[in-house]
């Protein structure tokens, strides 16, 4: 049986990576990468917020700030790596 906090944090690196597809769009297989970057930032940035002490509004022993940012940051880098930006000839 999971955690309480674990399944909250599951739960919002979830709807981080939905919500993220929902406001950028795409097909299902940009949803599935959006949805496992929101759970790896997440957790990134969990384990970065325990190593840092970062202790911004904190749930339990989740560090929802510091775990959101990284959902956001691994989110972004996700969108600008699949992104279908026209390049420059050259």
């Amino acid at each position: 049986m999971l955690n309480p906090i674990t399944t909250l944090g599951f739960i919002l690196a979830t709807l981080f990576g939905a919500a993220f597809h929902l406001i950028v769009g795409g097909d299902a297989r940009r949803l599935a990468l959006f949805l496992l970057c929101g759970w790896v930032g997440f957790g990134l940035g969990q384990l970065i917020g325990v190593t840092l002490s970062i202790n911004i509004l904190n749930i339990g022993s989740l560090r929802v700030v510091s775990a959101s940012f990284g959902a956001a940051v691994a989110l972004f880098v996700a969108y600008f790596l699949t992104s279908n930006r026209k390049r420059p000839p050259g």
